[in-house]
């Protein structure tokens, strides 16, 4: 959901355009040139090039040596990370990430929510030569994924509101959740179950099953995933790997200290859905 700028002084367009340009480079599958690129924003070739060299200076985008095209860097993805304060939780994710894609077979996602919308921190990839894969950066929407579902649950309620109220629930597919209301008893749900699932909501033929990391204070601040084709994630595979996914979710939590400080973390849960 954007809003609109309240101030009216005058904005930068070179600017503009370059976070355009990133925009737009997010929203696709492979390496682009410049006159691809160009064509679709309608901005002249000479200037493309110049914002492309720039952003590649700054570690944005980098160019394919051979084909010269360009792809978005996982530079977008560490601000994120750098946003929510949490510089160790990589490094206290990745190892229990890969054991859990070694336990379950499937793709595993590190996420959090940043602006109001879902974002893919790291991935560890399937095992399966069929598996999904989402690269880093990538974005999700609130009411249709898995891993946003699961930290939206842990949140606050005055926070969750904060996103949810005004929130476009868009229609992605035949089960994707376009009513508030529905969209808070699958959050009630997954409590009772101890993680969040996707049935295809967002993307067809792709499942989900995901559960939220915590901070010391007992903060929701990532979520951990599984996801996987629907051919293979059927209702016992999604209760078993759902199973997984909400231990390794809390064992990536207690590196990250939560549970070492009682009383405020269970402040914290008294303001959680019930």
């Amino acid at each position: 959901m954007k809003k609109t700028p309240t101030n009216k002084m005058p904005l930068a367009p070179a600017l503009l355009r370059g976070l355009e340009i990133l925009e737009d480079l997010h929203r696709q599958e492979e390496h682009q040139s410049v006159s691809a690129i160009a064509e679709r924003l309608r901005l002249p070739a000479n200037s493309t090039l110049r914002l492309l060299a720039t952003l590649e200076t700054k570690g944005y985008v980098e160019r394919d040596s051979d084909s010269l095209k360009y792809r978005l860097t996982r530079k977008p993805a560490s601000l994120a990370l750098t946003g929510v304060r949490e510089q160790s939780l990589l490094e206290a994710a990745l190892p229990l990430m890969r054991e859990l894609r070694d336990a379950t077979g499937e793709t595993v996602l590190l996420s959090i929510i940043e602006h109001g919308t879902g974002i893919v921190l790291e991935e560890i990839q399937s095992l399966h030569v069929f598996r999904f894969v989402c690269n880093p950066g990538a974005y999700h929407a609130l009411h249709a994924a898995a891993p946003a579902k699961a930290i939206l649950a842990a949140m606050p309620k005055v926070d969750r509101n904060r996103l949810l109220d005004g929130y476009a629930f868009t229609k992605f597919t035949a089960s994707t959740i376009t009513d508030r209301k529905a969209f808070e008893t699958e959050l009630l749900r997954g409590v009772k179950k101890g993680y969040w699932e996707d049935h295809a909501e967002e993307f067809d033929g792709i499942c989900c099953v995901a559960a939220p990391v915590f901070n010391r204070i007992g903060y929701p601040i990532a979520a951990i995933t599984v996801t996987g084709p629907l051919s293979r994630m059927t209702a016992r595979e999604m209760a078993k790997d759902g199973a997984l996914v909400a231990e390794c979710a809390k064992a990536v939590s207690r590196r990250m200290g939560y549970g070492l400080m009682g009383e405020e973390s269970r402040g914290m849960e008294k303001e959680r859905l019930p």
